[in-house]
């Protein structure tokens, strides 16, 4: 589904396109799969979830706060540019599916959050001199809203998610630094 997209987008991938590329067949993919639409979504949540894998892995609990964001925000931005075309589709085609489309956006929201606050609290474990506050799950919504907000316009609007990246870090480290010192 990802090569079929990256290669001529979702709308025009059909399931042929998808064993066609996985070099199986539709028995095997209904399998797997009730249709397109669930096989963009398993998509959309293994594309996310690698991603926070990367985050998660870029981020070192003990480097002061204002590397750890921009190791995070880094990752992140490495990880949209690496696939263009399917994180654009993300943007475009989740809304057009329903329900279905908003709860995984917004369970993907929760969960990216979820990850800051507990990568904050990895930091607070492993510098406890610094005695930082706790961050609350609505402050990482925000954080993690505004982030994916800015790099959805970006996208629609053709500029560079990499010309981001300062403007990215700054304001997440002065919201981390207000929340949290």
């Amino acid at each position: 589904m990802a090569a079929s997209i990256e290669q001529k987008g979702y709308r025009e991938t059909t399931v042929a396109d998808v064993v066609r590329i996985a070099r199986t067949s539709r028995r095997t993919f209904y399998e797997q799969f009730e249709d397109r639409e669930a096989c963009f979504l398993a998509l959309f949540d293994a594309t996310n979830t690698a991603m926070m894998e990367q985050i998660a892995s870029a981020v070192r609990p003990d480097e002061p706060l204002p590397d750890q964001v921009d190791h995070a925000v880094d990752a992140y931005i490495d990880a949209v540019t690496s696939q263009p075309a399917l994180y654009r589709s993300f943007v475009h085609e989740l809304p057009g599916l329903g329900e279905a489309g908003a709860d995984r956006q917004l369970a993907v929201i929760e969960r990216f959050a979820q990850l800051l606050v507990e990568l904050v609290e990895s930091g607070r474990a492993a510098q406890p001199e610094i005695a930082a506050r706790p961050l609350s799950l609505d402050t990482a919504v925000i954080i993690v809203g505004g982030l994916r907000e800015l790099a959805v316009i970006s996208l629609q609007r053709g500029r560079s998610v990499r010309d981001l990246r300062v403007t990215a870090s700054e304001t997440v480290k002065a919201i981390l630094t207000g929340a949290l010192l």
